[in-house]
């Protein structure tokens, strides 16, 4: 995220020498700056911008960079030391966004569903075996990870996949379909959903695993959005085998890893679907009309409430807490803030806008697709009026 956008922690309660206190924070930002300083160029702030790796296929210069992170555990500042992370809480994982915004990047949408999704569901639910094979490549951007999950009757509802595991002696043999699965056309592995026991409730006969993408009986189809991009694509599985060493978790225990995975899947969208600057909004605003720049100071304000209730979460996390209903409510300001914020940048740049092929006409393109990805806008809203409002849950059929 660019340095207008990053939550800063200047705020942050603080004990002379311990920790949070400003002589840690130097020498972790030294620490930071040491390793970055020489080998990555300072960020130009006017420089446009991906959200969600729209219009952008380029996996090698976010390779480069990973490469760069991975180094010093700064591609995933929150994993342990021992697993090539740097063990730091929520609040020094921000300063570390802090310093990196400072440098130029590169768009790591390719790899997010490795590093914000897989990674983390692995160290809570792996084998120390997986760990060692699955999270160096991870970390380095080397391996690419998809999410094999949708299926085309089970999108909201999940649990009501029907994508076959049949165990086979050391293997299990997979048939089914899955869709909307994004990186899938360039993904080395696949986290997978499928159900390994239609004899028990449908929550109940899951099992995941880590799927190879190059198995012989894979086939990848991907499907081409209104922006141009083909991120998303059909999976076809016609008896491929899996190892067991592959299987995550027990067999049947599944949906928990789901369950896991899908709250950091929400956490992560609601940190922040790409950088937009305040230097790119003030630019855009410039010469504008005041009903004009009405509407950009209202999605600027949103940008911000969406700022503050990212430290909220994080406020969370340092408790303890896992991932929970507060990235619903994030993922829902995201969307709707940069769907708004796209409209209003057409407005405002009139037939260029829609004629054009720049960052704005690309994010007015690829705003629909906000409100699905990642979990529908309306699931969302249950989650929040379920867990937060406290109503009563939605009449339950399958249950």
């Amino acid at each position: 995220m660019a340095p207008s956008a990053v939550p800063t922690f200047r705020n942050r309660c603080r004990h002379p020498g311990g920790v949070g206190s400003p002589a840690v924070e130097a020498e972790l930002r030294g620490r930071v700056r040491a390793l970055l300083t020489g080998r990555l160029a300072p960020r130009d702030p006017n420089k446009a911008v991906t959200v969600m790796g729209a219009g952008s296929d380029d996996l090698e210069s976010g390779r480069r960079y990973l490469a760069v992170l991975a180094e010093g555990g700064l591609s995933a500042p929150r994993w342990p030391v021992e697993l090539g992370g740097m063990g730091l809480d929520a609040d020094d994982a921000g300063i570390v966004a802090e310093e990196l915004a400072q440098f130029e990047g590169a768009d790591l949408y390719p790899f997010m569903v490795g590093i914000g999704l897989v990674g983390p569901t692995m160290i809570e639910h792996g084998t120390s075996e997986q760990l060692a094979r699955w999270l160096p490549g991870i970390r380095d951007g080397s391996e690419i990870w998809c999410q094999l999950f949708s299926e085309p009757d089970a999108g909201s509802d999940l649990a009501g996949l029907t994508t076959r595991a049949v165990r086979d002696g050391d293997a299990w043999r997979v048939s089914g379909q899955k869709v909307w699965s994004s990186r899938a056309a360039y993904a080395d592995w696949g986290l997978l959903l499928a159900r390994s026991d239609p004899s028990l409730p449908k929550h109940a006969g899951i099992t995941a695993f880590g799927l190879d993408m190059h198995a012989p009986g894979i086939t990848v189809r991907p499907l081409r959005q209104m922006n141009g991009d083909t991120h998303f694509s059909e999976v076809f599985l016609d008896d491929v085998a899996v190892p067991d060493d592959d299987r995550i978790a027990e067999a049947g225990a599944g949906w928990n890893v789901a369950i896991t995975t899908l709250a950091h899947e929400r956490a992560s969208i609601g940190g922040g679907w790409g950088a937009i600057t305040r230097e790119q909004l003030v630019a855009l605003a410039a010469g504008c009309d005041p009903v004009t720049r009405d509407r950009l100071s209202r999605a600027a304000g949103d940008l911000e409430v969406t700022r503050f209730a990212n430290l909220r979460a994080k406020a969370a996390a340092r408790s303890g807490r896992p991932p929970g209903p507060e990235g619903s409510g994030a993922k829902l300001r995201n969307s709707e803030v940069l769907r708004r914020l796209s409209e209003v940048a057409l407005d405002t740049l009139g037939a260029d806008g829609m004629m054009g092929t720049g960052q704005w006409h690309t994010l007015f393109l690829t705003g629909p697709s906000f409100r699905i990805r990642g979990g529908t806008d309306e699931i969302q809203r249950n989650i929040i009026g379920e867990r937060v409002l406290g109503l009563p849950r939605e009449p339950r059929v399958d249950k």
